[in-house]
């Protein structure tokens, strides 16, 4: 029998939980025994008593609970005196935000834990039921659409009434990774203008299948900004030079931005000015999911609608924790597909193969050695 433990979340942000109780039969059939802190799920819905019914166990001793697991999971790292009561060889899965936290790195180190940075999931095919960037940036691309929404004095779609005629928001994604396509998809179905902005020209097919414009002022330079693992590059001066006027004479005739773009493992890319917000119509939306890094857009703040001559500017962090039902649904599909790989299905017994190219590049620690920092 192996013991899984899921740890409740602290932060205030963080509503999310890692295991949603439908999931529970998934580990049972595959010899494990859950068990739950105590309110785990409340955030985002999930009651003990739906973890019950499940044939989890809710721990009212968390300490101990501790000591007797085999494998933890959570969303967010744990607290550096949760760290101190994990017993060495216990495996930890979650979001550990690893080139963030070296205090916590060496702990999983002394501990000799073997620590899982689950945004390290590489991009390739057979990762893809494990990836939660992938499934959390896809809800984030939902719902940072149905708050422009929201804050926009405006409607979406075109209306024609005995009155007049309304016409459609126009709305421009910048960044066209999975949120940003989400993003797209749904500020057509509410029945916006859509088009849309990325360095990657290979960005171009997958826009124009969702039925928006894609934006292109240098198609040369686009077709060598892409990554080998599908990501965009940092581009040259001169390029952003380039991005920096198209971007000043396309965004003030929108009426809705929504930022998505991202380079792995540096500050998010600066598109959007003080100047070039100062040109756009007020009442206009900017919807910042890059804030984390630094954001897109000069004048975001994290977690605050900042107000510049009457254009909004959106800026909330862990933008999937907004929408923690189903954001917790999908991590919790993810970590089971990726706890799977942690097992042999035979013995019913834990076994990490240093030669799985997925649970190389997501351990961060691991009988006492660091890695992939």
């Amino acid at each position: 029998m192996i013991n899984l433990l899921v740890l409740k979340e602290t932060l205030e942000s963080e509503k999310r939980v890692a295991l949603v109780p439908d999931e529970i039969k998934k580990y049972s059939d595959i010899g494990f025994k859950v068990t739950i802190e105590k309110d785990a799920g409340i955030k985002s819905d999930f009651l003990n008593e739906d973890y019950k019914k499940q044939n989890a166990n809710i721990s009212q001793n968390i300490k101990e609970s501790i000591k007797e697991s085999d494998i933890i999971i959570k969303v967010q790292k744990p607290e550096p005196s949760i760290i101190k009561e994990i017993k060495a060889g216990t495996i930890l899965i979650g979001l550990l935000s690893p080139k963030k936290n070296s205090s916590e790195n060496t702990l999983y180190n002394k501990k000799k834990i073997s620590a899982f940075a689950l945004e390290n999931i590489p991009r390739i095919t057979r990762a893809q039921d494990k990836d939660v960037l992938s499934s959390q940036s896809n809800l984030a691309g939902y719902k940072a659409v149905l708050d422009a929404a929201y804050e926009y004095s405006k409607s979406f779609p075109m209306m024609m009434t005995a009155a007049g005629t309304i016409m459609p928001a126009k709305v421009l994604v910048l960044g066209t990774g999975v949120a940003g396509l989400q993003a797209i998809a749904t500020a057509k179905r509410l029945g916006a203008v859509v088009s849309a902005y990325d360095v990657r020209l290979a960005a171009k097919e997958e826009v124009e299948s969702l039925g928006a414009k894609f934006i292109v002022f240098d198609e040369e330079v686009l077709k060598k900004s892409q990554t080998e693992g599908g990501y965009a590059k940092e581009m040259s001066a001169g390029y952003k030079k380039k991005q920096e006027k198209a971007l000043e004479e396309s965004i003030p005739e929108n009426n809705i931005i929504i930022c998505t773009a991202l380079i792995p493992n540096k500050p998010a890319p600066r598109l959007i000015s003080k100047k070039i917000i100062e040109k756009m119509k007020p009442g206009s939306v900017i919807v910042d999911l890059a804030v984390e890094t630094g954001g897109n857009a000069e004048l975001s703040e994290v977690d605050k609608i900042v107000k510049h001559k009457g254009v909004k500017i959106i800026a909330y962090s862990n933008y999937p924790s907004r929408i923690p039902g189903d954001s917790s649904t999908l991590f919790s599909r993810n970590v089971f597909n990726f706890i799977k790989i942690l097992i042999d299905n035979e013995n019913k017994k834990i076994k990490i193969n240093l030669e799985d190219e997925i649970i190389v590049k997501t351990l961060i620690s691991h009988q006492g050695k660091l890695m992939n920092l």
